[in-house]
């Protein structure tokens, strides 16, 4: 049987997180009982040993196990924090120090949502990847440079670390987990009685891109506020530069520092967040490419496919503005 410990920071934590898992893994034990089968996991929920108030003080969490009483554990789950997660971190210096004790004597760890920041802060995955919410994939890149971000991944697994991404994408991750330790069968049976989508591995299509506007450097500033202003029309990077009075390579230099994209990427990710815009509108797959600064049918379908994970056409089939339709 394995023991799954649900981590309790210290902060505010998104109930959910906490909950959901810890509900779907006691499902499993009730299914495999009913096979007349040993139940897999033990569930604990583990904190300081106070009761934590959450979701800005409408629900508490009382954890059943002190950190000084567990030695030893299978599976540490964290779950996401509300607010800024650095500091939610900076709270936590014993739940940091666990989990590294925990690791070390052999525990898997994963992270949910914007829990991926106290595992970051850890150091137990400098040089690996995770996943986290696209909202904060900034303040983390900020925060974490010697881990590799992968926040178009739902679902990281590497090394016995595991990591899901925003939201309650973190029920794709107990999915992937159920299968990896229960088999296919039930996670199958877990996503039919929970009804979540299996097979999604990208968030790519829920991204709203927002740009890195916290690092300071004035002129890439202005350089951001110029794309996101003119994004229809032709931009020429080398005429930015100049504009700003940087030489080429100096000005693709810093704005990858400041915003970790080059400038062509960043316009490309404008011009696509643009043309989400129109499409959302319910505007036709030519009006939105026109309207957001591309010209060539093909280079627009491309991007935009890169950078959502769907075609133009899927993306305003999905996600065209009218009334929800609701069976009769």
């Amino acid at each position: 049987m394995k023991h799954v410990s649900m981590v309790i920071p210290e902060g505010d934590v998104v109930l959910g997180s906490v909950v959901g898992p810890v509900m779907i893994l006691n499902w499993a034990n009730e299914v495999l009982a009913a096979q007349g089968m040993p139940g897999a996991y033990t569930v604990d929920v583990v904190g300081s040993g106070a009761e934590k108030p959450t979701d800005r003080g409408v629900f508490a969490i009382r954890p059943n196990r002190r950190f000084s009483e567990l030695d030893r554990t299978d599976l540490v789950l964290i779950p996401a924090f509300s607010g800024n997660p650095m500091l939610g971190v900076a709270k936590n210096n014993e739940a940091i120090a666990w989990i590294q004790r925990m690791q070390a004597q052999g525990a898997e760890v994963a992270s949910m949502c914007t829990g991926a920041f106290l595992l970051a802060a850890t150091g137990l995955i400098d040089g690996q990847s995770c996943t986290t919410h696209w909202a904060v994939a900034g303040l983390f890149r900020q925060s974490f440079k010697n881990i590799d971000l992968r926040e178009e991944r739902i679902v990281t697994d590497a090394n016995g670390f595991y990591s899901s991404g925003g939201a309650f994408s973190y029920l794709s991750l107990v999915m992937h987990l159920l299968q990896k330790f229960n088999g296919p069968e039930m996670a199958v049976l877990a996503a039919k009685t929970y009804e979540v989508e299996m097979g999604r591995h990208s968030q790519n299509m829920f991204m709203v891109f927002q740009g890195m506007k916290e690092h300071g450097d004035g002129p890439i500033l202005k350089a951001q506020a110029l794309m996101e202003a003119g994004y229809a029309e032709s931009l020429n990077m080398e005429e930015l530069a100049a504009e700003l009075a940087l030489s080429p390579r100096n000005f693709n230099r810093r704005f990858k520092e400041a915003t970790a994209l080059t400038p062509l990427d960043y316009l490309q990710r404008v011009r696509i967040e643009a043309a989400k815009r129109h499409l959302e509108s319910g505007a036709a797959v030519n009006e939105a490419m026109y309207a957001s600064g591309y010209s060539d049918d093909k280079a627009f379908r491309t991007v935009f496919k890169r950078l959502t994970s769907m075609s133009p056409v899927a993306y305003r089939a999905r996600y065209a503005r009218g009334p929800m339709s609701v069976a009769a």
